[in-house]
């Protein structure tokens, strides 16, 4: 299994391209399944969670054709690094999401509803537990439900139905009890083929479920509302094919910035946009960083020690939870103390204890933290527990004096392409072993 060694004390410096979307790029490649044409993706990101996602389509009957993307003569900084994607599920014919490959990805529960959508019913498994707390899929039940479907629970699997075989879903009313991303979109895909028009309602408001929303619309769907908390669809017979370009990475943006500034780096962010990243472009100004925003850039010069700021997280357009524990990181060394409560996932200050391995001041009291920023961090061997509490030890191990060794980075692989590559075009001295 592989791990991160770090070498820390080395402001970053220079120019990276940022990648496309993961949560963006996992709903859109299930869109693929509501049509029977040829739907191309581009600047899809080479993770994880993307090949898990391929190989679940495949096994569902879809033709997969990924074109590798790459960087000339290894410039970090070029946009158009992305893979291209291009999906056929003219010959659909397995609408079945086996334990096998869910337990690994959470984002599977996403082809149930454009599976029933499209071919009348849907076996999908129950994805699971998760290290950051409970993630229940009752809500997606519920819509399907509203619109007509038979839906039941047996032997771990969420089994859903259009009325007889090959039916068609109606349109409804759909009251969401909580602010879910992944029931948003998969509900509004859903209701893309249903007849009629379904409202989603107490809808999820990230760039993400508006990327998939765009990407429908020049299917053929007629959505309106996306990015409020309204979503109207009115349904069509059928999509066709497009061509559809992934968003980039507001997340990976937010821990390039952190990291840069938690180094007192200087660093210029490409193929990306500050546009999806207020709330933390606003806080990194408030720890003393210099920002500034091109069309497709961001640039960031961060000052000789950063100032404490406190964050609360909550749903778009508020302080993003992913963006958290990365922000745990830099004020650990900042001046001053700050307060984090995390309100959207009960288990997610996990990463606290890792960091204060390597001489954090972090107390924890319930969904708060309390970090007082210490002069120096110093490395030790950490363990990672999950995705952006990976991406805190990156920062932290960055940072601190001496080697950081950090150990189940298999986590940071499903959400970061080339981490270890983007680091060391920024002048860190990172490596991975074996």
């Amino acid at each position: 299994m592989d791990k991160l060694l770090i070498s820390g004390g080395t402001p970053l410096s220079g120019e990276v391209a940022i990648s496309g979307a993961k949560n963006a790029a996992l709903p859109i490649l299930c869109a693929a399944l509501l049509t029977r044409e040829p739907v191309t993706f581009t600047n899809v990101p080479r993770l994880n969670d993307i090949g898990t996602m391929l190989k679940l389509l495949a096994q569902m009957g879809v033709k997969v054709e990924r074109v590798r993307g790459g960087t000339s003569g290894g410039d970090t900084s070029k946009v158009d690094a992305g893979d291209t994607v291009t999906l056929d599920a003219s010959s659909l014919d397995n609408p079945v999401a086996p334990y096998e490959m869910v337990k690994t990805m959470r984002a599977s529960i996403l082809v149930l509803g454009p599976l029933v959508a499209r071919t009348g019913e849907a076996r999908v498994s129950l994805p699971g537990g998760c290290a950051i707390g409970a993630r229940p899929v009752d809500q997606h039940i519920k819509g399907l439900t509203a619109m007509g479907a038979e839906v039941s629970v047996e032997h771990g699997y969420v089994h859903a139905r259009a009325g007889l075989a090959g039916g068609r879903l109606k349109g409804a009313r759909l009251f969401t009890d909580m602010v879910t991303v992944t029931g948003t979109e998969n509900l509004m895909m859903a209701a893309c083929l249903a007849e009629g028009e379904t409202v989603i309602e107490n809808a999820a408001r990230e760039p993400e479920v508006v990327d998939l929303a765009n990407c429908l619309v020049a299917m053929g769907a007629r959505i309106s509302g996306a990015g409020g908390d309204v979503i109207r669809i009115q349904g069509v017979a059928a999509l066709h094919g497009t061509t559809h370009r992934i968003m980039p990475d507001r997340i990976e943006t937010g821990t390039y910035l952190c990291a840069a500034a938690a180094t007192g780096g200087n660093i210029r962010l490409t193929g990306t946009s500050a546009s999806y990243l207020d709330a933390v472009i606003d806080k990194l100004m408030d720890t003393g960083c210099d920002i500034s925003f091109e069309r497709d850039a961001i640039r960031l010069k961060a000052p000789q020690r950063l100032t404490a700021v406190s964050i609360r997280t909550a749903p778009y357009p508020a302080f993003p939870t992913d963006m958290q524990a990365q922000f745990m990181a830099i004020n650990a060394v900042a001046e001053g103390t700050a307060v984090i409560r995390e309100t959207i996932f009960e288990n997610r200050f996990m990463h606290a204890v890792e960091i204060i391995r390597l001489g954090a001041d972090i107390k924890i009291d319930g969904n708060t933290a309390f970090v007082k920023g210490v002069s120096h961090l110093e490395g030790a061997t950490v363990m990672a527990t999950d995705l952006r509490a990976s991406a805190s030890l990156v920062i932290a191990g960055l940072v601190a004096q001496g080697e950081t060794l950090i150990e189940r980075i298999y986590h940071l692989d499903r959400g970061y392409e080339a981490l270890d590559q983007k680091l060391t075009a920024l002048g860190a001295r990172v490596q991975r072993v074996k």
